[in-house]
């Protein structure tokens, strides 16, 4: 279960009690007690629901759980089209040129929490430098339009407390009928792996 997922239960919890605790009985200082705690609940509920916005694309950090997986279609000349499958998010197919793909991602650390992964962003790019100058090249923003990085930046930054390190795994090949898991290590670098044995052959095959 992922965080966002935990705090859209807390915030909905915590809106269920308020309406039960603050919702008036009778007249008297219990009852302005009952509505103060109701407001409270109400409060710390709308910071739940605000931080499963704001985290609902990030996930667990688990070294031996891949963050992402990458699958490739060939579809012409440095054409291709990948298929980026990432958590509980539904795939998403993106269009790739080039001879080589590069998947970036972003680690948060929060005080007493395991790290979140979130991707940033995936690109394709021309092996000659070139043709990486006059070609059209594909770079696709993965960040949601509200980010909990960005957010925090923007308000609490000053404040030590959430830690965030950028990771961009090492450029593979783009090979038709290739599939890739992608590996966060502890230490935020993004590791690339082949997902099946046809793969580990194709790779081999393009000399990798």
């Amino acid at each position: 279960m992922t965080l966002s997922t935990l705090l859209w239960l807390a915030g909905a919890a915590g809106v269920v009690l308020a309406l039960g605790v603050g919702w008036p009985r009778r007249k008297g200082r219990r009852n302005g007690r009952r509505v103060l705690g109701g407001a409270l609940l109400v409060a710390l509920a709308g910071l739940a629901l605000l931080g499963a916005m704001l985290l609902r694309e990030y996930q667990w950090l688990r070294t031996d759980v891949p963050v992402a997986r990458v699958a490739l279609r060939q579809l012409g000349s440095q054409s291709f089209e990948a298929t980026l499958s990432s958590g509980t998010r539904p795939p998403r197919v993106l269009p790739l040129h080039g001879d080589e793909w590069q998947l970036d991602a972003r680690m948060v650390r929060l005080p007493a929490l395991p790290p979140l992964v979130r991707l940033e962003r995936l690109a394709g790019h021309y092996g000659d430098p070139k043709q990486e100058d006059a070609s059209p090249r594909d770079s696709h923003d993965l960040r949601g339009r509200w980010d909990f990085w960005q957010a925090w930046q923007r308000t609490l930054g000053p404040l030590p407390i959430a830690q965030s390190r950028w990771g961009s795994a090492t450029a593979q090949p783009m090979l038709d009928g290739a599939t890739f898991d992608v590996f966060v290590d502890a230490y935020g670098a993004l590791v690339v792996k082949p997902a099946d044995a046809e793969t580990g052959r194709l790779l081999r095959e393009a000399g990798w």
